[in-house]
Protein backbone atom coordinates (compact mmCIF):
# COMPACT_ATOMS: atom_id res chain seq x y z
CA UNK A 1 0.00 0.00 0.00
CA UNK A 2 2.75 2.33 0.69
CA UNK A 3 4.09 1.39 -2.90
CA UNK A 4 0.77 2.31 -4.10
CA UNK A 5 0.88 5.59 -2.45
CA UNK A 6 4.03 6.37 -3.76
CA UNK A 7 3.45 5.36 -7.37
CA UNK A 8 0.03 7.46 -7.27
CA UNK A 9 2.09 10.58 -5.56
CA UNK A 10 4.39 11.21 -9.15
CA UNK A 11 1.75 12.67 -11.10
CA UNK A 12 2.48 15.90 -9.76
CA UNK A 13 6.13 16.34 -10.56
CA UNK A 14 5.86 14.87 -13.90
CA UNK A 15 3.06 16.88 -14.93
CA UNK A 16 5.72 20.20 -14.23
CA UNK A 17 8.15 18.19 -16.79
CA UNK A 18 6.18 18.01 -19.63
CA UNK A 19 6.57 20.58 -22.41
CA UNK A 20 2.86 21.09 -22.93
CA UNK A 21 0.61 21.77 -20.35
CA UNK A 22 -2.61 21.16 -22.59
CA UNK A 23 -5.02 19.87 -19.81
CA UNK A 24 -7.30 17.87 -21.92
CA UNK A 25 -4.68 16.47 -24.39
CA UNK A 26 -2.62 15.32 -21.23
CA UNK A 27 -5.85 13.13 -19.89
CA UNK A 28 -6.08 11.64 -22.92
CA UNK A 29 -2.76 10.07 -23.17
CA UNK A 30 -2.74 9.12 -19.63
CA UNK A 31 -6.08 7.33 -19.87
CA UNK A 32 -5.00 5.73 -23.43
CA UNK A 33 -2.27 4.49 -21.20
CA UNK A 34 -3.68 3.40 -18.48
CA UNK A 35 -6.35 1.51 -20.74
CA UNK A 36 -3.93 -0.45 -22.63
CA UNK A 37 -2.04 -1.67 -19.37
CA UNK A 38 -5.12 -2.48 -17.39
CA UNK A 39 -6.26 -4.55 -20.41
CA UNK A 40 -3.11 -6.18 -20.05
CA UNK A 41 -3.33 -7.02 -16.47
CA UNK A 42 -6.48 -8.14 -16.88
CA UNK A 43 -6.18 -10.83 -19.21
CA UNK A 44 -3.09 -11.90 -17.24
CA UNK A 45 -4.77 -12.13 -13.83
CA UNK A 46 -8.30 -13.07 -14.91
CA UNK A 47 -7.94 -14.80 -18.46
CA UNK A 48 -9.67 -13.86 -21.38
CA UNK A 49 -13.15 -12.99 -21.95
CA UNK A 50 -12.43 -9.35 -20.73
CA UNK A 51 -14.79 -7.60 -23.01
CA UNK A 52 -17.25 -10.39 -22.50
CA UNK A 53 -17.29 -10.30 -18.57
CA UNK A 54 -17.88 -5.95 -18.99
CA UNK A 55 -20.77 -6.53 -21.31
CA UNK A 56 -22.28 -8.60 -18.93
CA UNK A 57 -21.90 -6.70 -15.54
CA UNK A 58 -24.14 -4.97 -13.56
CA UNK A 59 -24.91 -1.65 -13.92
CA UNK A 60 -23.20 -0.20 -10.82
CA UNK A 61 -20.35 -1.09 -12.39
CA UNK A 62 -20.52 1.06 -15.49
CA UNK A 63 -21.51 3.78 -12.80
CA UNK A 64 -18.37 3.24 -11.11
CA UNK A 65 -16.40 3.47 -14.46
CA UNK A 66 -17.88 7.00 -15.03
CA UNK A 67 -16.87 8.20 -11.37
CA UNK A 68 -13.36 6.85 -12.22
CA UNK A 69 -13.56 9.39 -15.21
CA UNK A 70 -14.68 11.97 -13.83
CA UNK A 71 -11.92 11.92 -11.37
CA UNK A 72 -9.18 10.75 -13.99
CA UNK A 73 -9.93 13.84 -16.07
CA UNK A 74 -10.83 16.35 -13.10
CA UNK A 75 -7.31 15.46 -11.53
CA UNK A 76 -5.35 15.98 -14.64
CA UNK A 77 -7.29 19.52 -15.31
CA UNK A 78 -6.97 19.95 -11.86
CA UNK A 79 -2.80 20.00 -11.84
CA UNK A 80 -2.88 22.27 -15.21
CA UNK A 81 -4.55 25.01 -12.95
CA UNK A 82 -3.26 24.95 -9.60
CA UNK A 83 -0.60 23.60 -7.63
CA UNK A 84 0.27 20.02 -6.46
CA UNK A 85 0.07 20.89 -3.35
CA UNK A 86 -3.41 22.99 -3.17
CA UNK A 87 -4.78 19.41 -5.58
CA UNK A 88 -3.40 16.75 -3.44
CA UNK A 89 -4.71 18.05 -0.34
CA UNK A 90 -8.36 18.96 -1.42
CA UNK A 91 -8.31 15.06 -3.02
CA UNK A 92 -7.64 13.71 0.47
CA UNK A 93 -10.82 14.82 2.04
CA UNK A 94 -12.41 11.95 0.16
CA UNK A 95 -12.90 9.58 3.35
CA UNK A 96 -14.99 12.37 4.72
CA UNK A 97 -16.96 13.10 1.74
CA UNK A 98 -17.74 9.84 1.60
CA UNK A 99 -19.42 9.47 5.08
CA UNK A 100 -21.43 12.80 4.23
CA UNK A 101 -22.59 10.79 1.06
CA UNK A 102 -23.63 7.64 2.74
CA UNK A 103 -25.15 9.88 5.69
CA UNK A 104 -26.96 12.06 2.93
CA UNK A 105 -28.24 9.55 0.59
CA UNK A 106 -28.10 6.30 2.12
CA UNK A 107 -29.24 7.25 5.62
CA UNK A 108 -25.50 5.65 7.49
CA UNK A 109 -24.48 7.11 10.98
CA UNK A 110 -21.78 9.20 11.11
CA UNK A 111 -19.89 8.56 14.34
CA UNK A 112 -18.54 10.64 16.58
CA UNK A 113 -14.66 11.05 15.30
CA UNK A 114 -16.17 10.77 11.70
CA UNK A 115 -17.66 14.20 12.72
CA UNK A 116 -14.88 15.67 14.11
CA UNK A 117 -12.96 14.83 11.06
CA UNK A 118 -15.01 16.57 9.08
CA UNK A 119 -14.83 19.43 11.21
CA UNK A 120 -11.43 20.01 11.61
CA UNK A 121 -10.83 19.04 7.82
CA UNK A 122 -13.35 21.92 7.00
CA UNK A 123 -11.66 24.85 9.21
CA UNK A 124 -8.31 23.53 6.84
CA UNK A 125 -10.08 23.64 3.86
CA UNK A 126 -11.57 26.71 5.15
CA UNK A 127 -7.83 28.40 6.37
CA UNK A 128 -6.33 27.28 2.95
CA UNK A 129 -8.38 29.44 0.56
CA UNK A 130 -10.26 32.11 3.00
CA UNK A 131 -7.18 34.40 1.86
CA UNK A 132 -6.82 37.64 0.32
CA UNK A 133 -7.04 38.01 -3.32
CA UNK A 134 -3.79 39.02 -3.43
CA UNK A 135 -2.43 35.59 -2.30
CA UNK A 136 -4.83 33.78 -4.18
CA UNK A 137 -3.56 34.86 -7.54
CA UNK A 138 0.00 34.25 -6.53
CA UNK A 139 -0.80 30.41 -4.63
CA UNK A 140 -2.77 29.40 -7.83
CA UNK A 141 -1.83 28.72 -11.42
CA UNK A 142 -5.50 30.66 -12.81
CA UNK A 143 -8.16 31.95 -11.12
CA UNK A 144 -11.28 33.51 -12.79
CA UNK A 145 -13.77 35.71 -11.13
CA UNK A 146 -11.36 35.14 -7.93
CA UNK A 147 -12.22 32.24 -7.63
CA UNK A 148 -9.31 28.94 -7.77
CA UNK A 149 -10.64 26.89 -10.20
CA UNK A 150 -7.80 24.36 -10.32
CA UNK A 151 -8.61 23.84 -6.54
CA UNK A 152 -12.87 23.84 -7.67
CA UNK A 153 -12.04 21.53 -10.07
CA UNK A 154 -9.70 18.91 -8.32
CA UNK A 155 -12.38 18.92 -5.34
CA UNK A 156 -14.72 16.75 -7.90
CA UNK A 157 -12.43 13.86 -7.45
CA UNK A 158 -12.96 12.76 -3.89
CA UNK A 159 -17.13 14.06 -4.76
CA UNK A 160 -16.52 11.18 -7.56
CA UNK A 161 -14.61 9.20 -5.41
CA UNK A 162 -17.31 9.61 -2.09
CA UNK A 163 -20.16 8.09 -5.21
CA UNK A 164 -17.96 5.69 -6.45
CA UNK A 165 -17.42 3.82 -2.36
CA UNK A 166 -21.24 4.10 -1.73
CA UNK A 167 -22.17 2.77 -5.14
CA UNK A 168 -19.72 -0.21 -4.57
CA UNK A 169 -20.97 -0.61 -0.87
CA UNK A 170 -24.27 -1.14 -2.40
CA UNK A 171 -24.07 -3.40 -4.75
CA UNK A 172 -22.06 -5.33 -2.32
CA UNK A 173 -25.47 -5.46 -0.02
CA UNK A 174 -27.15 -6.38 -2.70
CA UNK A 175 -25.23 -9.42 -3.78
CA UNK A 176 -23.35 -7.77 -6.83
CA UNK A 177 -19.93 -7.40 -5.89
CA UNK A 178 -17.94 -5.05 -7.95
CA UNK A 179 -14.36 -5.95 -9.14
CA UNK A 180 -12.43 -3.07 -8.98
CA UNK A 181 -10.15 -3.22 -12.06
CA UNK A 182 -12.54 -3.66 -14.83
CA UNK A 183 -14.26 -0.16 -13.38
CA UNK A 184 -11.10 1.24 -13.72
CA UNK A 185 -10.83 0.00 -16.72
CA UNK A 186 -14.08 1.64 -17.33
CA UNK A 187 -13.47 4.64 -16.61
CA UNK A 188 -9.96 4.98 -18.82
CA UNK A 189 -11.88 4.11 -21.80
CA UNK A 190 -14.68 7.30 -21.02
CA UNK A 191 -11.77 9.72 -19.92
CA UNK A 192 -10.06 8.72 -23.16
CA UNK A 193 -13.00 8.92 -25.48
CA UNK A 194 -14.16 12.15 -23.73
CA UNK A 195 -10.93 14.27 -23.52
CA UNK A 196 -9.89 12.85 -27.22
CA UNK A 197 -13.02 15.42 -28.72
CA UNK A 198 -11.53 18.12 -26.69
CA UNK A 199 -8.84 17.71 -27.53
CA UNK A 200 -8.62 16.64 -31.05
CA UNK A 201 -5.89 17.85 -32.88
CA UNK A 202 -2.95 16.35 -30.84
CA UNK A 203 0.05 18.07 -30.42
CA UNK A 204 1.65 16.17 -27.68
CA UNK A 205 5.73 15.80 -28.37
CA UNK A 206 7.36 12.30 -28.16
CA UNK A 207 8.84 13.75 -25.01
CA UNK A 208 5.71 14.48 -23.29
CA UNK A 209 3.61 11.45 -25.09
CA UNK A 210 6.69 9.08 -22.98
CA UNK A 211 6.21 10.65 -19.82
CA UNK A 212 2.78 10.15 -20.04
CA UNK A 213 2.98 6.49 -20.68
CA UNK A 214 4.73 6.07 -17.55
CA UNK A 215 1.70 8.19 -15.89
CA UNK A 216 -0.77 5.28 -17.24
CA UNK A 217 1.44 2.40 -15.77
CA UNK A 218 3.22 3.69 -12.41
CA UNK A 219 1.00 6.24 -11.74
CA UNK A 220 -2.61 4.39 -12.76
CA UNK A 221 -2.57 0.77 -13.54
CA UNK A 222 0.18 -0.50 -11.23
CA UNK A 223 -0.93 0.50 -8.20
CA UNK A 224 -4.96 0.45 -9.15
CA UNK A 225 -3.46 -3.72 -9.08
CA UNK A 226 -1.85 -3.56 -6.06
CA UNK A 227 -4.57 -1.91 -4.19
CA UNK A 228 -7.38 -4.84 -5.53
CA UNK A 229 -4.54 -7.42 -3.29
CA UNK A 230 -4.15 -4.59 -0.35
CA UNK A 231 -7.99 -4.66 0.17
CA UNK A 232 -7.94 -8.46 1.01
CA UNK A 233 -5.38 -7.89 3.55
CA UNK A 234 -5.82 -4.38 4.97
CA UNK A 235 -8.89 -3.11 6.62
CA UNK A 236 -10.52 0.33 5.12
CA UNK A 237 -9.48 2.72 7.48
CA UNK A 238 -5.31 1.17 7.28
CA UNK A 239 -5.64 1.81 3.47
CA UNK A 240 -7.63 5.58 4.17
CA UNK A 241 -4.75 5.89 6.32
CA UNK A 242 -1.93 4.42 4.63
CA UNK A 243 -3.06 6.84 1.03
CA UNK A 244 -2.63 9.80 2.96
CA UNK A 245 1.00 9.49 1.89
CA UNK A 246 0.25 10.25 -1.71
CA UNK A 247 -0.30 13.33 -0.74
CA UNK A 248 3.19 13.86 1.42
CA UNK A 249 5.32 12.01 -1.20
CA UNK A 250 3.43 14.38 -3.51
CA UNK A 251 3.94 17.29 -2.27
CA UNK A 252 7.48 16.71 -1.25
CA UNK A 253 8.35 15.27 -5.30
CA UNK A 254 6.81 18.80 -6.62
CA UNK A 255 9.27 20.65 -4.02
CA UNK A 256 12.14 18.91 -4.96
CA UNK A 257 11.78 17.97 -8.59
CA UNK A 258 10.20 20.72 -9.96
CA UNK A 259 10.51 23.83 -7.43
CA UNK A 260 7.05 23.98 -6.77
CA UNK A 261 7.58 24.97 -2.91
CA UNK A 262 3.79 25.04 -1.13
CA UNK A 263 2.89 28.22 0.58
CA UNK A 264 2.33 28.32 4.16
CA UNK A 265 -1.00 28.57 4.17
CA UNK A 266 -1.36 25.24 2.38
CA UNK A 267 0.95 23.39 4.51
CA UNK A 268 -0.81 24.26 7.83
CA UNK A 269 -4.47 24.12 6.33
CA UNK A 270 -3.00 20.38 4.87
CA UNK A 271 -1.85 19.57 8.47
CA UNK A 272 -5.42 20.23 9.47
CA UNK A 273 -6.91 17.98 6.80
CA UNK A 274 -4.25 14.92 7.52
CA UNK A 275 -4.76 15.55 11.33
CA UNK A 276 -8.69 15.29 10.63
CA UNK A 277 -8.05 12.09 8.25
CA UNK A 278 -5.92 10.20 11.20
CA UNK A 279 -8.76 11.03 13.74
CA UNK A 280 -11.24 9.32 11.05
CA UNK A 281 -8.80 6.74 10.48
CA UNK A 282 -8.04 5.83 13.96
CA UNK A 283 -12.15 6.17 14.97
CA UNK A 284 -13.17 3.93 12.49
CA UNK A 285 -10.27 1.51 13.48
CA UNK A 286 -10.99 1.49 16.98
CA UNK A 287 -14.96 0.82 15.89
CA UNK A 288 -13.36 -2.00 14.05
CA UNK A 289 -12.00 -3.54 16.98
CA UNK A 290 -14.64 -3.62 19.30
CA UNK A 291 -17.07 -5.41 16.68
CA UNK A 292 -14.65 -7.69 16.41
CA UNK A 293 -14.22 -8.30 20.32
CA UNK A 294 -18.02 -8.24 20.87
Amino acid sequence: MVAAAAMWSIAGVVTRMLESVQSFELTFWRSFFTAICLVVFLRVLQGPGVLQRLAKAPKQLWLSGVCWAVMFTAFMVALTLASVAEVLVTMSVGPLLTALVARIFYKQTIQLPTWLAIVIAGAGMFWMYAEPQSAISTSSAFTLAGLPWGTLIGFLVPTAAAVNWCVVQQAQKTGDSLDLLPAVLVGAVISGFLTLVLAWPLHSSPHDIAWLALLGLVQLALPCTLLVFCARILSAPEISLLSLLEVLFGIFLAWVGAGEEPSARVISGGALVIVALVVNAYGMKTKSLESTKS
